[in-house]
């Protein structure tokens, strides 16, 4: 299972940690090292030194450096590129692995699909490779469901912990936004007939693999755009470091003391000046944040989708589900005046019948509870409930040795849906019908009418509740400066009830898919960016306009063909830590971007006051470490370079806290934190390394 193995495998887990190792060698290609250019100038420096090393032991007095000196700058500049292909090779060995424990779960199943030959039709045994999309198969109790499909007919418990880690079973059953299985998904009870939706390699199941092995992910904007400020300062660093040459030839010249700086300091500089912790953990920084995704087993389809969700400023959620409990059960009977309460519990009890909702269900119980009971009769046309009519119903046939022929239409909807529906007829909606509805909506709840023929009979009430704790977290999201707009089908009343109470900044009422388009694409126009869920078909036109689109695992898939996520919990307030892990992957990539820069102050007082003391005397009151020698001033700073890149690999993989807060204060805290961090540590890091190989006779 997902979550048994995503739990098991810790950040330096042996299984990941010896692939890795042997990642990092595989990644000295020059190929490879051509990708990050920071790291390549790096991978040319250890090059160079490399030979100058065989050049000093071959003619040891024309290069004015100890062999062992240069050997030692030599070592640690390839740890520096070998600890940067570490940390990149151990990111990707975490998504390799989830999608290890994703690949074991396809099996070669066995199933039973569907032969029409002339004498009748049959189920006979075939192996899952070799069914195509439209086939159709029966599961049965016990039976592994053998690819993606809609299911056709019946209703079974199945048990999709394999796929969501969720031990919990889910109903599945024909027809609504609930029809859709997976391959791989186990039947607990019952029966289905599914109608077989994808070949075999584009199954669900095949996809998230692919997603999650596209680890190797082209660079987000964000991350190109911050590449070339690294290259942009890498060039300068490279002009400066190459001018110095000439210059300490005519100081030496011109002054007649000291010595010409060697090249082995020059790459020492070099490598030091330019920003090689950011540099190196770039890479890895990106990778981890889809890796982070995927534990909270959501699948992210690239790097550009999960950098995205931290950028967000507007997400737009479904009421149901998200910000209430999405359980609105049917509460009570207000029927119009003169109009039996019994006979609008019986219409709208036949309304229901065939409405698989659990609002549908409800509305049957509370009239079953007040003794009322209905069957459906031959001729009765069921009239499915539909994202455009907001309505759903039953046409009744006329009752034998009636003088009316015409059949009798129930409908049952939203109070507006059902007012044009009755006026089409030629009735009208009583104010008093009118004016209940707008009560419940003032409570909160949801009023559906319910009309028979041109007439209204009445307002069925549907109650839901609040999730706790969901203003709190829509008030940290208004501190980041991410606004909150509810979706909801309900009218404008019980919406703004609701969004008053969940503390949302602001709701759509009655919305179609239409709507939700042309609301998108309103924010979109401002120049915003736009998060959303779905889960049904008619989710897809929404998900695939928003710039994050989390659909849910156990939707449609349409919707989940149109998002650029998967959640594969289908759990609607996913949302909301999406957008929390993108804006913790901006933080990281902030943060780590800080530290990196401010950190080659310290590396500035070692390593240029040890090659240019000699020429110039003065510049030894730059040595505020007291370093114990020039060679140990480049010595240690070209050590804690390559260390520093293994201390931030933990906090490169997890990733820096999210905290709740504004720009201004983040910045703050970023400075504080990595800023000034980043200005100290190497002082302290450089001078302790130089007692180290001082006490060790090193230097």
């Amino acid at each position: 299972m997902i979550a048994n193995t995503k739990n098991s495998l810790s950040l330096f887990d042996a299984a990941l940690v010896k692939p890795a190792l042997w990642g990092a060698f595989a990644k000295l290609n020059p190929r490879t090292q051509w990708r990050n250019p920071v790291m390549f100038i790096v991978y040319i420096g250890s090059i160079l030194t490399t030979l100058l090393w065989l050049h000093a032991l071959s003619f040891p007095g024309d290069t004015g450096m100890k062999p062992a000196f240069v050997l030692a700058i030599t070592v640690w500049l390839w740890f520096t590129v070998l600890f940067a292909n570490f940390a990149e090779a151990l990111a990707e060995g975490r998504s390799k692995a989830q999608a290890a424990s994703l690949r074991g779960l396809r099996k070669d199943t066995w199933a039973k699909k569907l032969h029409e030959p002339h004498h009748g039709a049959q189920w006979l045994p075939e192996q899952a490779p070799n069914l195509r999309k439209g086939d159709v198969v029966l599961v049965e109790t016990g039976d592994v469901i053998p690819l993606d499909g809609e299911v056709i007919e019946g209703v079974a418990s199945v048990d999709e912990s394999a796929i969501t880690g969720e031990s919990a079973p889910v109903v599945r059953e024909s027809g609504g936004d609930f029809s859709a299985v997976t391959g791989g998904t186990r039947v607990l009870s019952d029966w289905l007939v599914v109608r077989v939706s994808v070949n075999p390699g584009e199954s669900f199941l095949d996809r998230m693999i692919g997603m999650v092995e596209a680890a190797k992910r082209q660079k987000t904007p964000n991350e190109i755009a911050l590449t070339i400020l690294l290259v942009a300062l890498t060039l300068v660093f490279l002009m400066v470091t190459v001018t110095l040459l000439p210059f300490s030839v005519f100081s030496v010249e011109a002054t007649g003391a000291g010595t010409v700086v060697s090249l082995t300091a020059l790459v020492a500089l070099l490598v030091c000046l330019i920003p090689t912790t950011i540099g190196g953990l770039l890479s890895a920084v990106g990778v981890a944040g889809m890796s982070r995704m995927m534990q909270a087993n959501v699948i992210a389809t690239s790097g550009r989708a999960v950098e995205a969700a931290g950028d967000v400023d507007v997400l737009l959620l479904d009421k149901t589900g998200t910000i209430t409990h999405g359980n609105r059960q049917a509460t009570s009977f207000l029927p119009a005046p003169g109009i039996p309460k019994a006979r609008l519990a019986r219409a709208a009890m036949f309304a229901s019948l065939a409405d698989e909702t659990p609002e549908g269900r409800s509305i049957v119980e509370l009239a079953r509870r007040d003794g009322l009971d209905a069957t459906a009769v031959e001729g009765t046309h069921f009239v499915p409930f539909t994202a455009q009519t907001r309505m759903s119903g039953v046409d009744l046939p006329a009752a034998p040795n009636s003088l009316d022929t015409e059949a009798i239409l129930l409908r049952k909807g939203a109070v507006d849906a059902v007012r044009r529906h009755v006026e089409a007829l030629g009735g009208s909606m009583a104010p008093e019908v009118l004016r209940a509805a707008e009560e419940a909506a003032r409570r909160g709840s949801t009023p559906l009418a319910v009309a028979e023929g041109s007439r209204v009979l009445g307002v069925v009430e549907l109650k839901d509740i609040v999730k706790t704790g969901i203003k709190e977290r829509f008030a940290e999201l208004r501190r980041m400066g991410i606004k909150t707009v509810m979706i909801t089908g309900d009218n404008k009343l019980t919406a703004a009830a609701i969004a008053a109470e969940a503390g949302v900044d602001d709701f759509l009422a009655e919305a179609t898919p239409e709507d939700k388009l042309a609301l998108i694409r309103k924010y979109q126009s401002e120049g915003r960016l736009v998060a959303m869920t779905g889960d049904g078909t008619n989710d897809a036109p929404a998900l695939a306009q928003a710039d994050v689109a989390v659909a849910m695992g156990s939707g449609t898939q349409a919707a989940k063909e149109a998002g650029n996520m998967v959640d594969l919990d289908s759990n609607p307030t996913k949302l909301l830590e999406v957008v929390e892990t993108g804006k913790a992957l901006l933080m990281t990539r902030g943060s780590l971007t800080t530290f990196s820069i401010a950190n080659d102050v310290a590396k500035y007082f070692a390593i240029i006051p040890a090659i240019f003391v000699s020429t110039y005397p003065q510049l030894g009151a730059l040595n505020v470490m007291r370093l114990a020698s020039p060679s140990s001033a480049i010595l240690s700073a070209v050590v804690f370079n390559a260390l520093v890149i293994v201390f931030l690999i933990p906090l490169a993989l997890k990733g820096v806290r999210y905290r709740p807060v504004g720009a201004a204060a983040l910045l703050r805290r970023n400075l504080a934190i990595y800023g000034l961090g980043g200005l100290l540590i190497p002082f302290i890091g450089i001078k302790l390394i130089d007692w180290l190989l001082v006490a060790v006779h090193l230097v």
